[in-house]
């Protein structure tokens, strides 16, 4: 099918003027027809492609309407080709009865009709029919966004299936070791990296994020994206220029979820830029807005595609280089991002090879006040000082219990580990431990359960209970609130941010 076939009105009426008369009346109102005088033309022609039928009802007897019924139940399940049908005034025929049954979108016009009416109801067919044409081309991007997925996700778990092998081989050479665990954390980064993407944009696109709003200045905002993009930056040998605003460019808004909207406008730069490209950055408030500007001398864009860049799946029509990975939803990110920040974002290229311009804007809060959240350094906070910790861990996954335990015992805590929920409560009732670290897919009692039996046993009163699971929605995080846990890690388990959690733990 093409797609000039697939805008065509197809018109069955062989007998008298009809069809002529339709020609003439729908194509000056600016719609393709194409006449089909014979009922083995319209089934070829409806192979090649059609916007909808307009047929009269003396032209579909049943050795006609049996074919066209056969040719409409093998459409694909996107598509509902609207079938209009001139009927005789009063007609209430058999044939009439049955006709919706057997075509499904079936509209009736009583003859004679106004040409107003033929061309308004031709013309919601259409609209309806350009609904079907986009749910196709989402359901192709969708199939391509998996396809890609799968590619992603299954490149990492190579060389961490090499790496476990190696392992076994290499366990007397400490510096090996060292080495093969630095590509585990690696590839289990990147992993992770991935499903934190799938999440955000479930959650945002859901309005389901939560921003935790505060004055901030976009000038340390970029300070720190830059600092996380320049690794990718300097690998492709790109030039980046920064022009700054002297002044503060204040916003009110959420520094984590900022800078992760100017770290994927400088990602989106730098991945769709040849090496040893060029991407400027503006950073301005006029008047009463700030204004971030990042542009490139990239591959730039189609005009088709400009307009469909911040939506889910529209990556697989950039020829990006793969081997810099990504599942093409951070543009899609940003949009929602700033859009809760009560801003707006869009991009620009005047073509392919001609580089693009996104260009955000945000309300700006009065500059002469200026201040940015607090943040927490976790790798300094986790190397510092540790105070031993009672740890009693709680997976019925012996590799990542074993795991969590080994991490813990290297970092000075005395751990227990159990494999069930009735383990987990002898220890507890024989060693109380002061934090629990609990999964909550146990198969023999849930995460929850088992907190709620540890939280009324008295000699656990003081402790702090951890949830670990593979859920990390706001309904999750507030169901193990009620259970009884302080706090909600979710899978894989971040070894920096876990060992900054247990510091931050203090017993009389």
């Amino acid at each position: 099918m093409t797609e000039i076939a697939e805008q065509r009105i197809l018109i069955h009426a062989p007998l008298g003027k009809d069809a002529a008369l339709a020609e003439n009346a729908l194509s000056h109102a600016g719609f393709p027809c194409f006449i089909c005088r014979t009922p083995s033309e319209l089934l070829d022609e409806l192979d090649k492609g059609a916007a909808a039928v307009l047929a009269v009802e003396e032209a579909l007897p049943a050795t006609v309407s049996g074919p066209l019924t056969e040719c409409i139940s093998r459409q694909p399940h996107w598509s509902d080709l609207p079938i209009l049908v001139l009927t005789k005034p009063g007609s209430d025929s058999p044939w009439i009865k049955g006709a919706y049954e057997r075509f499904g979108n079936l509209t009736l016009l009583e003859r004679p009709l106004r040409v107003t009416t033929l061309i308004s109801a031709v013309r919601a067919a259409l609209r309806a029919r350009l609904k079907q044409y986009e749910m196709r081309l989402a359901d192709q991007r969708k199939d391509e966004f998996l396809a890609m997925l799968a590619h992603e996700l299954r490149n990492p778990l190579a060389p961490i299936g090499a790496a476990a092998q190696l392992l076994e081989l290499v366990a007397d050479d400490a510096d090996r070791v060292r080495k093969t665990g630095e590509i585990i954390a690696r590839q289990v980064e990147h992993m992770t990296g991935l499903i934190d993407d799938l999440l955000d944009i479930a959650r945002v696109t859901r309005k389901l994020i939560k921003l935790v709003k505060d004055r901030v200045d976009m000038r340390q905002v970029l300070s720190e994206a830059v600092e996380q993009v320049n690794p990718l930056i300097r690998k492709r040998q790109h030039e980046l220029v920064l022009h700054l605003s002297p002044d503060p460019a204040c916003v009110l808004g959420d520094y984590k979820r900022l800078v992760q909207v100017v770290v994927n406008l400088l990602n989106n730069a730098a991945k769709y830029t040849p090496e040893n490209g060029h991407i400027s950055v503006h950073l301005r408030v006029p008047g009463d807005e700030v204004v971030l500007e990042v542009s490139d001398n990239g591959i730039g864009m189609e005009p088709a595609l400009v307009v469909r860049v911040f939506e889910l799946f529209a990556q697989g029509e950039r020829s990006s280089d793969r081997s810099l990975g990504g599942l093409g939803l951070g543009l899609p990110l940003v949009r929602n991002l700033v859009e809760l920040h009560g801003g707006s974002v869009w991009a620009k290229s005047d073509g392919l090879a001609r580089g693009s311009t996104f260009t955000v804007r945000m309300p700006r809060l009065a500059d002469e006040v200026r201040a940015t959240p607090d943040r927490l350094d976790a790798k300094s906070q986790a190397s510092g000082t540790v105070t031993p910790l009672r740890v009693l861990v709680v997976d019925d996954n012996v590799d990542a219990a074993n795991m969590l335990d080994m991490l813990l015992n290297a970092s000075g805590h005395e751990v227990c580990t159990e494999y069930s929920a009735s383990g987990a409560i002898e220890q507890a009732q024989r060693m109380p431990p002061q934090v629990c670290l609990l999964d909550i897919g146990l198969p023999d009692m849930d995460g929850y359960e088992l907190a709620r039996r540890l939280r009324v046993m008295p000699e656990m009163e003081s402790a702090v209970l951890i949830a670990v699971t593979g859920y990390g929605q706001e309904q999750d995080r507030k169901k193990s609130s009620e259970a009884g846990f302080a706090h909600h890690l979710v899978n894989p388990v971040n070894a920096a941010r876990l060992l900054t959690l247990l510091a931050q733990i203090r017993f009389p």
